[in-house]
């Protein structure tokens, strides 16, 4: 018989939500216990109360996680936080310091400097943070990762993200962090890249990853071009270019100033071959001898996966965590880079862009002229929209050592949007 495992969540708003619900589930086939959770205005959540069935369950409630943590902190096997991004490095050594491993969301922290105290701090941990970048953990895409380790489809040439990803207006003030660079004093950089498509950026970085089947690609060099056409302090839209450190090209085309149906592509460029792979759908090998071969992705259920992940190596089932906060370490350096590189970031020329009223919805969009051309230019010649009609200069190649610069650059961006 499995134990179930002791949970403490941080929350009941936003992504907390989900997992209350996932936590639920796992709890109805004896996999899990919720024993505690908290927040700060938990009466704004009674109707969620009552359908998670906090009461009959027996989950004791608190207004801070401190409290939460003095009074069950002995009971919990585990610590789950869904927190505001700049919220997660206190809350990350709370649960350390009180002996309890960490379920982290990603990303782990947008600053450098803070990531690196965090693994600092986790090295003392009884067991290793994990870092919820969900799709890790898909079969399909270890089985992939595992045929490339292999040389299957020759040597890796380069590879690609494209995610074009709206959300409406709205989606910037649904709370108070959203699209900040910084919050009393603190790093934010809430993103499409550093956050909502987070997944997809690290996937990248894992495919890139040549040491061993848990592994992601170390940045050697990054060019970027930021943009906003919201008004919110950071940006929506990044065109990046990475250079790993064994001599292979990345590119990322992200947005959030755009309609219609989000789309991605995660493509990994072989000797003889291409990957396409479409998280929720399917991948695509398309061979250069003309074969083409299709592997069912399907329906990805990343909470409920990453919790039995992690929970099977809280039992000692398995060697490590899917994510480790080391494994974030690409993913933290590569974002920051990229706002470094870019040095600020530039307006979307006005007469680009539609403003777009969702009727069925009720909510208002930004839509930017000839985008998927731009992306296409962008992630098959390198072209960059800065000097192909979006006014501006393409940002610098910077390396790991400029991260020096990476605060004062943040600091330099926020001082140019309150102007």
């Amino acid at each position: 018989m499995i134990k179930p495992t002791r949970i403490g969540i941080i929350g009941m708003g936003g992504f907390a939500g989900w997992h209350h619900a996932t936590v639920a589930r796992l709890e109805e086939s004896n996999l899990a216990k919720l024993i505690c959770t908290c927040d700060p205005n938990a009466a704004a959540f009674a109707t969620e109360q009552q359908n998670w069935r906090l009461a009959a369950r027996g989950v004791s409630i608190f207004p801070h996680y401190r409290q939460m943590l003095d009074a069950c902190g002995r009971e919990l096997d585990l610590l789950v936080v869904p927190t505001p991004i700049n919220l997660h490095s206190e809350m990350h050594r709370a649960g350390v310091e009180s002996g309890i491993p960490v379920y982290l969301e990603k990303p782990p922290t947008l600053d450098y400097r803070e990531l690196e105290e965090m693994i600092t701090l986790d090295q003392q941990a009884r067991k290793a943070t994990l870092v919820a970048f969900n799709f890790i953990v898909e079969q399909p895409r270890l089985a992939l990762k595992q045929r490339l380790l292999n040389g299957e489809f020759g040597a890796v040439t380069g590879a690609s993200l494209m995610a074009h990803w709206p959300r409406p207006a709205d989606y910037f003030r649904r709370v108070g962090w959203a699209g900040r660079l910084m919050m009393d004093d603190r790093v934010v950089l809430d993103s499409c890249f550093g956050n909502a498509n987070a997944h997809f950026v690290h996937n990248m970085l894992f495919w890139l990853g040549e040491s061993e089947l848990s592994s992601w690609a170390q940045i050697a060099t990054v060019r970027a071009e930021l943009y906003r056409s919201h008004a919110i302090e950071g940006a929506d839209t990044f065109f990046v270019q990475a250079r790993t450190t064994t001599g292979h090209t990345m590119r990322f085309a992200v947005t959030h100033a755009c309609a219609g149906q989000s789309t991605h592509c995660e493509t990994v460029s072989c000797e003889r071959a291409e990957i396409n792979y479409i998280v929720g759908s399917h991948a695509e090998i398309r061979w250069k001898d003309g074969r083409i071969e299709r592997i069912d992705v399907g329906h990805f259920d990343g909470l409920t996966e990453n919790h039995l992940a992690y929970h099977r190596y809280l039992r000692g089932e398995s060697s490590r965590p899917a994510t480790s906060l080391v494994d974030s370490r690409p993913f933290v350096i590569l974002n920051d880079l990229a706002h470094v590189s870019s040095g600020h970031i530039a307006p979307i020329p006005a007469e680009r862009i539609t403003h777009i009223r969702d009727e069925k919805e009720q909510k208002d969009y930004i839509n930017i002229a000839g985008m998927t051309g731009i992306i296409e230019r962008f992630l098959q010649q390198g072209e960059w929209p800065g000097s192909n009609g979006w006014n501006r200069e393409t940002g610098t190649t910077v390396k790991p050592d400029d991260l020096a610069r990476f605060h004062v650059t943040v600091r330099a961006m926020l001082t140019a949007v309150s102007r």
